[in-house]
């Protein structure tokens, strides 16, 4: 293609929200290369303000439908920790089996329905409907138990209904978790140890790019941290979740209504690959099995394997959902009523992994248990800055390329971080200058 390249996609199609690539390149220097965000502003946080403790929760989880959970969760533990509410054992087992959940059917719906379309060279996942139906059967199947999970224990899959502050209106029976359990480990179980197979068969089509960069995520000695740890960067080690706002550092560029963040270097990372970076030993055994047949392996700074990173917690996550699941039958469930009696009225941060990455909410109360100001800040958000670096590297690496190659790396590598202002990016227009 020789050493001239202008490429604007327009609107990013089948996405979330609107933003388009803008790459340019001139007699060899590149000029441009970056994902401009042009979504307007929606407000939430201003949307906060005035709101009872009792509905910040329900609102959050409209920012979206994707991760509506993981917003109501994080909501949550920032209004616990405002007003002093403090929650059950059972209320933190039902909450992470409700995170385990959200996180298996968003990682298996983009692990199959987003990204494998790349790797077999498709639009999107239509024609694997004629050409791999069992394939496409085993990820519906998947993700219908996932969403079962959310319906069973926090009363439906999108936008839960039953958890509140300081712990649920409605706790499930024994019977349903009996029958959640049974279908885990009958059924997700060995789908799991078919999807390996099947990523494995395609990792060959994975670009061999990587950038090394700053992965940030939450830590915690004792398990793989998707509820709670600490701010853990992999440049500089641990910080409380109270000082979250060391680790963002937003900040405005032109190109995006959306901000970037940067802490020890330009970008950093944040979603399963940086997970997987800092907390790769505290995933079980079925999950380094999965690791080591997909090539995943500690300090991993290809951006596309975050794809083998979602599949690899994923199984992680089915077999901590069969160890809570024991647990919480062996206790006997109990009937609590949520603990929403506030002992102070303050400010409170909350934090937990949704599956695009670490989410940050803060909220302050005024005395009568009304918001007096709200920050939330977004895991695409944090990844924007990263995606830009990591195509200023690229670019360069495939320019003598065909434009479909070019095309393709750079759909997959947006795609790659699973961005919450989109979901799928398949079909795109694209236009070259040269």
């Amino acid at each position: 293609m020789g050493t001239n390249l202008d490429i604007k996609v327009k609107h990013l199609t089948r996405v979330e929200g609107h933003g388009d690539i803008v790459v340019n390149m001139k007699e060899g220097r590149l000029e441009k290369a970056q994902l401009e965000i042009v979504e307007a502003p929606r407000y939430f946080e201003a949307m906060l303000k005035g709101r009872s403790f009792h509905e910040a929760a329900i609102i959050t989880s409209r920012i979206c439908g994707i991760c509506s959970l993981g917003h109501q969760i994080t909501s949550l533990k920032t209004t616990e920790q405002a007003l002093g509410l403090e929650v059950s054992d059972q209320t933190v087992a039902l909450r992470k089996l409700c995170i385990h959940g959200a996180t298996l059917q968003s990682n298996i719906l983009h692990a199959y329905f987003l990204a494998a379309p790349d790797f077999l060279n498709v639009g999107s996942v239509f024609p694997l409907v004629g050409s791999h139906p069992e394939v496409v059967k085993r990820a519906l199947r998947m993700k219908r138990l996932a969403n079962d999970m959310g319906d069973v224990i926090s009363g439906r899959a999108v936008h839960p209904i039953t958890p509140v502050p300081g712990g649920f209106t409605a706790i499930p029976s024994a019977s349903a978790l009996k029958e959640l359990k049974r279908r885990l480990e009958e059924d997700m179980y060995p789908d799991l140890l078919a999807t390996v197979e099947t990523l494995k068969s395609l990792a060959g089509a994975i670009p061999g790019f990587t950038r090394e960069t700053e992965y940030i995520s939450l830590r915690n000695d004792h398990e793989y941290a998707l509820y709670d740890g600490d701010i853990c960067s992999s440049d500089t080690g641990r910080i409380s979740d109270t000082e979250y706002r060391k680790m963002t550092n937003e900040f405005v560029v032109p190109h995006s209504t959306s901000k970037h963040c940067k802490v020890n270097r330009s970008s950093y990372m944040a979603g399963a690959l940086a997970r997987w970076n800092n907390n790769h030993d505290k995933l079980g055994e079925l999950a380094h099995t999965a690791a080591a047949a997909l090539g995943l392996t500690p300090d991993c700074y290809n951006p596309y394997m975050n794809t083998i990173a979602q599949v690899v917690e994923a199984a992680d996550c089915a077999i901590d959902s069969i160890r809570l699941l024991d647990e919480l039958l062996a206790n006997g469930l109990k009937d609590e009523l949520p603990n929403q009696e506030p002992t102070k009225f303050g400010t409170g941060v909350g934090c937990t992994e949704v599956p695009r990455g670490i989410l940050y909410h803060e909220y302050t109360y005024d005395n009568k248990g009304r918001i007096v100001k709200a920050n939330c800040i977004i895991p695409t958000g944090q990844n924007l800055a990263n995606i830009d670096d990591d195509m200023k590297k690229l670019v360069p690496e495939i320019i003598e390329k065909s434009k479909e190659e070019i095309t393709l790396h750079l759909e997959m590598l947006v795609r790659a971080y699973d961005p919450c202002i989109s979901c799928s990016v398949h079909l795109l227009d694209v236009e070259f200058v040269e």
